[in-house]
């Protein structure tokens, strides 16, 4: 009892008590902290991508298992989700939002036929990447393709993602696979 209330005991009588009171507004404070948690997390179930099939002879390979396995969920600002069925193997895919185009990533490819000698190849991290040139694109799309692992892994990026997908995928492959030389086909 407060002091008040020995005094006065009328003055409880007043009203609710004054812990009634307190134990109320820290109750509706939890509740709309916990509202605004799940608001700010939540975030519209994304429908599966489409990934097109490529031929990808080691995606099966340990080293596809084990990039796959320590992928993130999010890529900047490209949040993982799944990829429609038949899914192919050693495929991922990340989105912005729904109807956005997505990031999409292919383990254990074939070279690309444009690697060969004297190609350019720029260095992310560590990892060396080589361009796939598409002339038919119009979309701003770009494909690049990893060379110095001992499997080709590509990574389509759409128009405007800039550079954080592949600079946060390229410290991802260099933890997890080790670099091998490259290996550019012979020219002519």
């Amino acid at each position: 009892m407060t002091g008040d209330a020995l005094r006065n005991p009328e003055a409880e009588a007043d009203g609710p008590p004054r812990i009634l009171i307190i134990a109320a507004a820290a109750l509706a404070v939890a509740a709309v902290g916990v509202i605004l948690v799940i608001a700010a997390i939540r975030h519209p179930r994304q429908q599966p991508v489409t990934v097109a099939a490529l031929p990808a002879p080691q995606a099966g390979s340990a080293a596809c298992h084990t990039l796959t396995a320590a992928l993130p969920q999010r890529l900047g600002d490209y949040q993982r989700v799944p990829i429609a069925q038949p899914a192919p193997e050693g495929a991922s895919a990340w989105s912005s939002g729904p109807g956005r185009e997505p990031v999409i990533m292919r383990c254990g490819l074939d070279r690309p036929a444009d690697f060969v000698v004297g190609a350019p190849i720029q260095i992310v991290d560590r990892v060396q990447w080589f361009r796939v040139t598409d002339e038919t694109s119009s979309d701003g799309r770009s494909t690049w393709y990893t060379v110095d692992r001992p499997v080709y892994l590509a990574l389509t990026l759409p128009a405007g993602s800039g550079p954080t997908p592949i600079q946060e995928l390229s410290e991802v492959i260099d933890r997890t696979i080790a670099a091998v030389p490259i290996d550019p086909a012979p020219t002519g």
